[in-house]
Parts: C-alpha cells; structure tokens; sequence
C-alpha cells in the first residue's frame, strides 16, 4: 500500500478558511468549497491590501529616546512605557490589512441532490477536484493555479453530452474605479467575465490600488448568455475558465504596472494552449519541485485511506504515521502555493483571506510568525520558494533607513515587529507588542541560512549590505547597562510577554541577544568569505563579545529578561518563548555544545507548559526536538494534529486560522529526523517510538548537502550524501559514535548497513 498525498472528502466545505481546499502560484490564490449546486471560488492576489504608499516613522521618537531609556534603567518600566507610548509609535498606529479580491460563484440548477461525491487536493499534482452523480449524470471538477502561464484554469464537465448549465456571476467589497460605484465594477461578455476596481482607504491612507480579474470562457457544445449582473451557460459538455488577475503594484512605491495589461497578456498567452497543455504545463513546472522530497514515516495503515476530517479526529489514537508524513508534504505545498518568485511573501494567511478585516490585519508580524512560514523551506528542498522574503528585506532596508534615522539618529536599518505591503518599518499597536526592534535583524539571518544550504556566493553578495545595514544600526543603538555593563538593546520588548513590572517595555531580552550574536556572528563570516570591510568586522567583534550572555535563573531556567523575573511575569504559560531563540531556530544551544544552557531551556519549556496556540505549539515542537526528547516532540505535534489546532483542511488554527503553525510544525517533524549545522549532521536526533522504520529523500542540510537516508527498528539502514561543495562533516547516527565524512563536490558518498555498524567507536567531534 502507498500513502496517498491527497487530502479529500465526503462532503462539500460549509466555511472557506477552515475547509475550503487551498490553491495558488504565489501571485493568485483560491479557496474550493466544492458545493454541487453552489460552488464559490474565494480569489486572492498577493498585492491587495488597503492604502497606499505611506512612511509612519515618528520624529518624536528621537528627542525621547534618551529619557525612555533613563526611565527603563531606573526601574520606571510603567513610565518609560507611556513616554514610549505618545512618542515613539508609528504614525498611524496600525498598519494595513490584506484583502480579500473576490468572489466567483457557479450556480448549477437541479444540482442539490447528489451521490457519490468526493472532493480532493492532489500534493503531487497541485490540482484540486470534485465529483458527484445528480439527475444520472456524472460532473467532474478540476481547478488548479499555473505558475507556468500564471493563470486559473477551472473545468466542469459532464458525462451526457448537453448536460452541462449553470450561472456565473463575480462579487467583491473592493471600491469600483468610479467614484459613484460602491461595488467594483462587473463586466459579463459572451466569452469573458470581468471584475475591476480600486482597494479601500485604511487609517487616513487612501486607496492606491487599482486590480483586474478576468476569466475567458470556453465551452464543448451549448452556448453563454450574458445578464445584468450575470452570466448564463446553457447546455454544454465541458465548461473552462482561464482567469488571471493583477494590481498596479511593482513595488511598494512604485504603482505604475498597468493591471489590465497584465490580465490581457496572460489570458492571450493561455488562449493559445489548449486545456490539456495549460495542465501539462503546470503539472510538469509544479511536480519538477514538489517532486524533490520524499518522506515515509511507516507502513500505511488503512487509516491513511480515510477521508482526511476523520484521519485528524482519529489520529490521536496513534495509528497513522502517515498523517505527519503528508503534513509535511502540505507544508512543502503551500509553500509553492503562496510563495514563489516575484510574488509577495506568505503572509499570516499566506494567500488565502475571504476576509475584509482578517485575524491580525493578514499583514506580516515578523517576531516570529513570517519567520515561521520559512523554516521548512530549505531543508524542504524548496530553496527558491524564499526569494519573496529575500525581496521584502530589501525593501524594508530601504524603508527602514528611515525609521532608523528618524526615530533613533542611527545608520542601517530597523523594522519592528510588524510589516505591510507598503513596508512600514516603525513601531505599530502599542509598545507591548511593537517596541521590539531585532524583526529585521531576524529576517537578515534567514539570508544567511539560504547561504548555509546553498552555498551560493552570488546570493551572499546580495545578502552582504543587507547584514551589513542590520548590523550598522544597533553598532549605533546598543547602550550600556549601567547595572551589568553589557551591551543592551533599549527599549526593546521579549515578544510579546509582560514582565512583572507592570509593562513589556525593557532593556536586553534574551531574544535580542541571542538574534544579535547571530546577526554580528554571520556578518563578520560573510565578510570574510567576500573579503570585504575588515576594520567594521572588528568593530562587530568587539560589540559582540560585550553583549549581555546567556544568564539562568532562580528555578534553573533561561532567563528571559536581564532580571530574574520569569517566575512572577503575569502569564507564566504565555504563548511566546522567545527567549529560546538560541535553542531554536538559532545553533547557539545544544545538549552537545552547552549542556547547562540546554538544561535550562528544557526547565524554561517545563515552567511554560505545553499547551499554546498553533504555531506557539510547533515552535515547541522544534524545542524539544533540539533537546533530543523525541517523545516529548511527538506529544505537541499531537496537540497540533489536534482537532482543536488543525482544521478540516490542515490549515492551523491559532485560533483562528494562521499559516505559520503548518510550516512551524512541518519543520519540527524534519528537525525530529534530521539536524545540521555548519560541519555536523544528525540523523534521527530525536525519532519517538510511533514511526519506528521509515525513508527520507532530498531533505537538504546545512553546508549545501542533500541527504537520503532509511532506519528500521529506530536504527540508520542506509544513508547517502551529495555535497555542491568540497568540505568534511562530521555525521551523527542515531545509534552509533560520530563518522567524519569527506566530501568531493557533486559526488555522492553513500553508507550501508555494513559500513554504519563498523562506524562504531571512531573519534568524536570536537
């Protein structure tokens, strides 16, 4: 028996976020509800927000800085908060939502009694379809999103000639281009649907964006009437819709693409190719990436055979491993769903938002939750899915020079804890949540892990100024603690918990600290490797050594803040650990290189307890994964698996719906297989007793090495290794001492059965 990589139904979705079935190519996306007689097709276009181009920074920040930080030092948190609070908050305060571009409805008469229906996503297709039986007639639905031709293409079909009617019309709570429409304005042709318009005015900022959707006909027999607010086919065999849609956003100050332009270049493009080639096309361009990765957590039992709603309700009954396998597989789907390049970053709900005011503004919140969305990325063998995010942080360089300047007199570059189309960069909400100034340190590391995979010197060019700028501003923002005489970042937050002063507002969380080590660490390499900026190199150096270390508290564990306060904070089990960043997704803490720092993170993950939102659950799974507690790991991603944490359709539930639990959890259950930093992998670093054989292929490590490997009985039966660069690994086994491993540049080094068991008792690392 194979695992089938599918998720599918026995009935039509009732809500579109939480049952509806995801598609997309980065630029567009689309939610399925599948109903027989109503079908609904939620449409989304990356580049929609409200508002337009705006810079919030607030140049009042600057003359408070000083007194801020006078009163965080004197212990008068409460005071320092509200002085931060009138003067240094972003301008407006919030920032500005995605939004929803519309709605295509399909209305089938006589459609509302039917049998046998199914209702299915292919992973390794990336097409979605139903079928059902009505009137004696079988219809057929196959919907997918092309990168290739950048298009929706969408076909209904029938198995009795002429059996085919229905009526499509389009709906959106976007503003029309005309002043005196309160709808976007609806076109219906004999061939073509149409829907334009402009977004909305958000927080005093007006509505820059004009959009277009449209959608060409193509029928087998029977003819389209055109209505007033309609479009009728009556009598068809086959029904194809090709739509595509754009916005006039190049980028975030530049609004000059012309949107209907775009559309009508794509859909003449796609005229040309019939619907068999639209599919082949897509399905050759999609699979040549899905295709990379393969992932076996055991035999499949006949639970993986079940719909997918009942395969989450039952999985907690431990008897389908297969389930964590294809929630991997989903990540690494909606990955190249909602991710590719030049399109935008996956967002909160990375495309998918029916929503005019989504949870959260459907924006970026990069204090961890945009990071999130990227972690599977990578080891996922889906390298290039990241280029939109590389995107975003050069733009918030620009944009955050500004903030940077203007709120606190320094050079480089600063983002906070929030980001929007418009790449807003000042602190927003309130500074218990927005005065943390390390999101675009953070979001800099990750241009630095690209490299560890990749090894790509071309893309370390590219990611040099932007490491550089990050680093340049807090050489410029880093204080003196006058009580510890370390470096410090001031005011800053640990997102987004209250210590228990009453406010968030502090000096050096541990979270910055660690970010900071990490940031100023992959600098000075990066430097090095391109040979360039010595003397700031040194500079960095020297900051780095003096920034406040690691400390461990009263009841053994990690401190958060630079006191030792994490016993009386107000919300003991809160939902972020940010100061484990040094555990995960950070190397810095490890059982094998600092045991008593590991020893306290496991002490601070007991004090916070298990249960949390999704993605603070997943994030917990990769914790204990670091720790090597294999069973502890497996216990949360059973809690995610949960269904109060996992929707009908995979999707996480914070709740409500966000994207980042699904790639957060994906990631862990990769870091319970496979490990790697620069010069070392482990394989099966924390494998729990439910999947006790199974297989991985192409999962990449750092160091830029692909890596297959097999165990049977929680032991390494094969392994094989192909590195882009000539370098030695040390390899961990699961079951035996550490094998150092010399790689040749593109070949491959493979490990038998024979050659593992006689790997027993070589050097250790060091």
């Amino acid at each position: 028996m194979t695992e089938p990589q599918i998720l599918w139904y026995e009935q039509p979705a009732q809500e579109a976020i939480t049952e509806g079935l995801p598609l997309g190519n980065g630029h567009l996306g689309l939610l399925v509800l599948g109903d027989p007689a109503h079908e609904r097709l939620v449409l989304n276009e990356s580049t929609l927000f409200d508002g337009g181009p705006y810079s919030p920074a607030n140049p009042a920040s600057r003359d408070s800085l000083g007194k801020v930080r006078e009163l965080i030092f004197q212990g008068d948190f409460r005071l320092a908060a509200m002085v931060a609070e009138s003067t240094m908050m972003g301008q407006p305060k919030k920032q500005l939502p995605y939004q929803p571009l519309g709605d295509l409805y399909l209305d089938f008469p006589r459609h509302e009694n039917y049998s046998q229906y199914r209702r299915e996503l292919n992973l390794e297709t990336a097409i979605a379809s139903t079928c059902y039986v009505a009137f004696g007639v079988e219809f057929t639905r196959e919907l997918f999103v092309s990168y290739a031709d950048k298009v929706l293409v969408a076909r209904f079909a029938c198995s009795t000639p002429g059996a085919l009617s229905c009526v499509l019309r389009l709906s959106s709570e976007q503003r029309g281009l005309y002043d005196w429409q309160d709808d976007a304005e609806r076109a219906y042709g004999v061939e073509r649907l149409v829907m334009r318009g402009r977004n909305r005015e958000k927080r005093g900022i007006e509505g820059a964006l004009r959009f277009e959707f449209a959608a060409d006909l193509r029928l087998e027999g029977g003819r389209a009437l055109p209505g007033e607010d309609s479009l009728s086919v009556r009598s068809a065999t086959s029904l194809v819709l090709v739509g595509a849609a754009a916005t006039n956003y190049r980028r975030y100050n530049d609004l000059s693409q012309d949107p209907r332009a775009v559309v009508e270049e794509r859909l003449a493009r796609a005229a040309t190719l019939t619907y068999e080639e639209l599919r082949a096309r897509h399905v050759d361009e999609y699979a040549a990436l899905y295709g990379r990765f393969h992932i076996d957590l055991g035999t499949v039992t006949t639970q993986a055979l079940k719909p997918t709603d009942q395969r989450i309700v039952e999985f907690q009954r431990g008897q389908d491993p297969a389930l964590c396998a294809l929630y991997v597989q989903y990540a690494r789907y909606l990955t190249l769903a909602c991710s590719r390049p030049s399109s935008q970053p996956s967002n909160l709900q990375g495309i998918w938002n029916d929503k005019r005011r989504p949870p959260w503004g459907g924006k970026y919140t990069i204090n961890i939750n945009t990071e999130m969305n990227y972690w599977p990325a990578h080891p996922g063998n889906l390298a290039e899915c990241t280029e939109p995010l590389f995107a975003l942080v050069e733009d918030l360089a620009e944009t955050g020079s500004l903030t940077a300047k203007v709120q606190y007199g320094a050079r480089g570059f600063v983002v906070h804890h929030n980001t929007d189309l418009w790449r807003a960069t000042a602190p927003v909400d309130g500074v218990e949540w927005g005065l943390w100034p390390t999101g675009g340190a953070w979001l800099c590391l990750h241009l630095w892990e690209h490299y560890q995979f990749t090894r790509s010197l071309p893309h370390l060019e590219r990611a040099y100024p932007l490491l550089k700028g990050a680093a340049e501003f807090f050489v410029d923002s880093l204080v003196i603690d006058p009580k510890s005489h370390f470096l410090v970042t001031c005011p800053s937050i640990s997102p987004e918990n209250q210590h228990p002063h009453g406010s968030a507002v502090c000096a050096g969380p541990a979270m910055d600290m660690a970010i900071l080590r990490d940031l100023f660490s992959a600098t000075i390499e990066a430097a090095k490797i391109l040979n360039r900026d010595p003397a700031f190199c040194d500079v960095l150096a020297e900051k780095r050594a003096m920034l406040a270390p690691y400390r461990v508290g009263k009841a053994g564990q990690l401190m958060e803040w630079q006191d030792d306060w994490d016993l009386e904070a107000p919300e003991p089990h809160h939902r972020h650990v940010s100061h484990l960043f040094g555990l995960h997704p950070s190397c810095q803490i490890s059982p094998h290189k600092t045991p008593e720092l590991a020893a306290a993170a496991k002490k601070t993950l007991e004090l916070r307890g298990d249960f949390a939102t999704g993605w603070s659950l997943a994030w917990k799974v990769n914790f204990w994964a670091r720790l090597g507690d294999a069973e502890r790991a497996y216990q949360l991603l059973c809690l995610l698996l949960h269904p109060e944490r996992s929707y009908t359709n995979l999707f996480d539930a914070h709740p409500p719906f966000q994207i980042d639990g699904n790639f957060g959890g994906a990631a862990g259950i990769l870091e319970m297989l496979i490990q790697s930093e620069p010069g070392r992998i482990h394989l099966l670093p924390a494998l729990p007793r439910a999947w006790p054989k199974g297989t991985v292929r192409g999962v990449r490590a750092r160091g830029a090495i692909s890596v297959d490997f097999a165990w049977e009985s929680a032991h390494i039966t094969s392994a094989s290794f192909r590195s882009s660069v000539d370098q030695e690994v040390w390899l961990v086994l699961h079951s035996s001492n550490p094998v150092k491993l010399s790689f040749t540049a593109g070949e491959v080094v493979a490990l038998e059965r024979s050659d593992i068991g006689c790997n027993q008792g070589v050097q250790s690392p060091p």
